[in-house]
């Protein structure tokens, strides 16, 4: 028989560990938190934003464009609303445009997701899908060039240069689908 610890949880649940394993006694409306639980959450449309991930294959070797932000000059990827009359990726493509002056082939897909503060609330937290794409056309001006940096990067620059993990994980993704 294994060694059995107890410890209660708020007032409601006890958890036992034993060699044999872990299970929980407690009320059942503990349970049904539990057994319905889910770790993907459901954003409602206003709390959602898509981004860009601009990407480019530069002498054979993966690049990634990245931006500052306007609240703290962290490099990003340019993001922004999901506009009415268009899709999430189309609106990605419309920020890629507007914060990083370039072009290309968005994708329909997201490559992944991560949550930050809203840009109009700092008490409010969204929830941004980036969508690939590959950049064809770079343009000497756009419409926040004086309100921004861009500055292309290799994978391992990338990575020094992100500062949010989630970000870092996103540009690993695409490195690792592009290898």
């Amino acid at each position: 028989m294994g060694v059995r610890s107890q410890r209660a949880l708020p007032a409601i649940v006890v958890c036992y560990v034993t060699a044999e394993g872990f299970s929980v006694k407690g009320t059942s409306m503990f349970k049904n938190f539990l057994r319905n639980w889910s770790s993907k959450v459901e954003t409602p449309a206003e709390h959602r934003q898509a981004g860009a991930l601009p990407y480019a294959l530069i002498d054979g070797r993966l690049s990634v464009l990245l931006i500052t932000s306007h609240r703290n000059g962290r490099w990003i990827f340019p993001k922004g609303a999901i506009e009415a009359n268009m899709s999430p990726s189309q609106s990605a493509a419309m920020e890629a445009l507007e914060e990083a002056g370039v072009v290309g082939k968005i994708e329909e897909t997201p490559i992944g997701s991560y949550r930050t503060d809203s840009d109009i609330d700092d008490s409010a937290l969204v929830d941004v899908d980036i969508y690939p794409m590959l950049v064809e056309t770079q343009l000497e001006s756009w419409k926040e060039q004086n309100q921004r940096l861009r500055h292309w990067a290799v994978m391992s620059e990338a990575e020094r240069l992100l500062v949010d993990p989630a970000l870092r994980h996103i540009a690993k993704s695409l490195a690792r689908r592009q290898a």
